[in-house]
């Protein structure tokens, strides 16, 4: 029973570790859900289906992830409301939880005109379109090697609007583009060259979230 007893420790610390859940419903909106957990380990995972089984799964860095829990202490874990109760147009039913050990709390929301609360929300907003962009890229790189290019632009308008986070995830799949002759010289030279930007700021920190978005 000796070899036992770390483990569950060990289990019972990884228990006893924050969680911060988020969804968004918006029927219309591509995509209609959306939902992200986030452990404080910067482990992510990102779905598009409430019932999906098989998540994308991300690593945050540390600033982000302190950015990220630093915003849900401000929000008292999630105890407060955040919606504004404003005659404003439908913009998505959005819902964080934090579960800890011995805690759950959750505040479901449309507007809100709480500051922190629009950066929370602009966090797991640029972790979505990460996400997708992620998803998109895959899809050209392994489907549709002429849609790689477009795919590329698209997500260098997003990393120049500053739209994403854990950026080195895109790192194998820009690797992939560059070194194979068999995509477009400029999807491959565009593909070099964002990896090469990502590589020169993994030790800068991260932006800022922006909250100022249509929370």
């Amino acid at each position: 029973m000796r070899w036992l007893f770390p483990w569950l420790v060990a289990a019972s610390c990884l228990a006893a570790d924050p969680v911060i859940h988020y969804s968004k419903s918006f029927p219309g909106s591509v995509p209609p859900y959306a939902g992200i957990t986030l452990q404080r380990n910067g482990q992510a995972e990102y779905v598009e289906d409430a019932d999906e089984d098989n998540p994308l799964k991300l690593q945050l860095h540390k600033a982000e992830v302190d950015e990220i829990f630093g915003l849900a202490e401000k929000l008292e874990k999630f105890k407060r409301p955040l919606e504004a109760n404003l005659k404003v147009a439908n913009m998505g039913l959005k819902t964080f939880r934090y579960e800890a050990e011995g805690e759950r709390n959750e505040v479901k929301f449309n507007y809100s005109q709480d500051l922190d609360g629009r950066a929370m929300a602009d966090w797991f907003e640029r972790l979505t379109e990460t996400a997708q962009h992620l998803i998109q890229l895959e899809r050209t790189v392994r489907f549709d090697k002429l849609g790689v290019n477009k795919a590329l632009l698209q997500l260098q308008a997003a990393m120049e609007r500053r739209r994403l986070v854990a950026l080195d995830e895109f790192l194998p799949l820009l690797d992939r583009v560059r070194k194979n002759e068999s995509y477009l010289n400029m999807a491959r030279e565009r593909a070099a060259a964002l990896a090469e930007a990502i590589r020169a700021a993994a030790n800068a920190p991260p932006p800022t979230a922006a909250g100022n978005q249509n929370q």
